[in-house]
């Protein structure tokens, strides 16, 4: 980062806790450049000119807020803070709201893009305080990545709003890459392809409209890599154990306080998850057997199929992570724009792709658009697919091989797409046990069932009883208002 802004002609000072590394970054990387050491924390601001404007690149949680303590008294009125590391977003605006009560500023600042994007152009997600980003502006569009619609970076808006929108990107991000895994297994175990086969359908696939993106690129290079010592795939010999650094985690928590389902992008931290019992499941593997159905099929046709369901799961992933988006501005009040959303991943960041230009056209379109499945362009693309979608889920079943991000797709797409789900009878049984009501749909009014009446000549049937509707609200009322306001 340091050397991006250096390269587009703005001075930079430096500083970091070990002067082995500050001296290192001099000798190698910074060497004849616009860039300045500094050995403590006091040299280091006293080199800033006014307003200073501090980049915090550190670990998330207590290490940036001993940061901002250590910086704090040596700060002047205005001056900028700007934490640019993975943050949660309700730690953002706490300290926000307590940085601009001190007279000082702070954005708390997403940023996707991996060294190569933080060096190259990063996809820059920047929230807090308005006039802080007013300031910075000038820096951030020319660092951050461009495409033919401008600098991939936008006010995101006020206390944690960018840090939420980069946690929601990161589990977009968690789902995508799982959804690829899962694709990965169907061709390696189901289609029996080879890893050159597969590095090929991989790049074959990063051709089309559909799928052209980042992280499909980068898989098809994966499976080039071959360890010199022994000839293997680097693929093969990678313990398959996945970590995580907790925005997929956090992703799933806060849509689980929104009410938004998001079950692919849980599918996908249950997947990591499951993955780090490695030991547990070796042990299994000996006594827990599956199907063994070996595929027989037309192998091209079945990898045509795994294209498709992999599409109509991915614009799942996107769908909820953009509901979510949505849920988000109204409860917090960030006032998001989910065109612009969609349009600074386009370059930059980890989950870019071709079709983030039709997500940013939907949303621009129709701002107000309530899943990304209703938009024109995906809803007829989706159901043109959705037969490749079922049959390659329906293999995966037969064959036993897992695949939870494409099913909780799926899964996502029929309970979305059906004007009666099944949840009359939960809501009878919540009834029945809990007295907790329920809502009709012959007739207004709020009603519980005795559903366990005692026998009498008189009654045959469990009698209905309407729910005080006085003016003091009940339980059921608030219930009712709450389905009511989620559709």
């Amino acid at each position: 980062m340091a050397l991006n802004v250096e390269r587009n002609g703005f001075p930079v000072a430096v500083y970091n806790r070990s002067r082995e590394k500050t001296d290192a970054f001099m000798e190698k990387r910074a060497g004849g450049k616009n860039v300045k050491a500094t050995y403590t924390i006091e040299e280091f601001v006293a080199s800033l000119d006014r307003p200073r404007k501090i980049l915090i690149m550190v670990k998330a949680g207590a290490p940036v807020d001993a940061m901002i303590e250590q910086l704090k008294p040596l700060l002047d009125e205005g001056d900028i803070l700007i934490d640019g590391g993975n943050s949660l977003f309700s730690d953002t605006a706490r300290r926000a709201r307590a940085l601009e009560e001190a007279k000082f500023t702070f954005i708390g600042m997403g940023v996707s893009g991996g060294e190569e994007g933080a060096l190259n152009g990063p996809s820059l997600m920047p929230g807090g305080t308005r006039s802080a980003y007013d300031f910075l502006e000038p820096i951030l569009t020319k660092i951050a990545a461009q495409v033919d619609d401008g600098p991939c970076v936008t006010y995101i808006g006020a206390g944690g709003a960018g840090h939420y929108v980069k946690m929601v990107h990161n589990g977009i991000e968690y789902g995508d890459m799982q959804l690829i895994a899962e694709a990965y297994d169907l061709l390696k175990n189901v289609a029996g392809l080879s890893n050159d086969q597969i590095q090929a359908v991989f790049a074959e696939w990063n051709t089309t409209p559909e799928l052209n993106s980042y992280l499909i690129e980068i898989t098809a290079d994966i499976f080039k890599k071959v360890d010199p010592d022994n000839g293997l795939h680097i693929v093969d010999v990678i313990l398959d154990a996945a970590g995580q650094k907790g925005t997929g985690r956090w992703t799933v928590t806060d849509a689980l306080e929104q009410g938004i389902a998001i079950p692919t992008i849980i599918a996908a931290v249950n997947a990591r998850i499951m993955s780090s019992f490695k030991t547990e499941r070796m042990e299994a593997s000996q006594v827990l057997t599956g199907p063994g159905v070996q595929f027989t099929g037309d192998t091209k046709a079945f990898t045509d199929m795994v294209r498709d369901a992999l599409y109509c799961s991915k614009m799942c992933s996107y769908a909820q992570g953009m509901a979510l988006l949505s849920a988000a501005s109204k409860t917090y009040g960030y006032n998001l724009n989910l065109s612009e959303c969609a349009r600074i991943w386009k370059g930059g960041c980890i989950i870019r792709a071709g079709f983030l230009d039709k997500i940013k056209q939907a949303f621009n379109e129709n701002p107000e658009l309530p899943n990304l499945l209703l938009a024109p362009e995906f809803k007829q693309t989706i159901l043109d697919k959705q037969t490749a979608w079922r049959e390659v889920v329906a293999q995966s079943a037969k064959s036993g091989i897992a695949i939870p991000a494409f099913s909780a797709s799926l899964d996502y797409f029929d309970s979305y797409r059906r004007d009666r789900l099944p949840q009359n009878l939960t809501q009878a049984q919540r009834d029945y046990f809990g007295a907790h009501t329920y809502l009709r749909t012959d007739k207004e009014g709020v009603f519980h069932t005795d559903w366990t009446p005692i026998e009498s000549a008189n009654t045959s049937t469990p009698p209905v009883f309407l729910a005080d509707q006085g003016s003091t609200p009940s339980v059921a009322d608030v219930e009712r208002k709450e389905v009511k306001a989620k559709g």
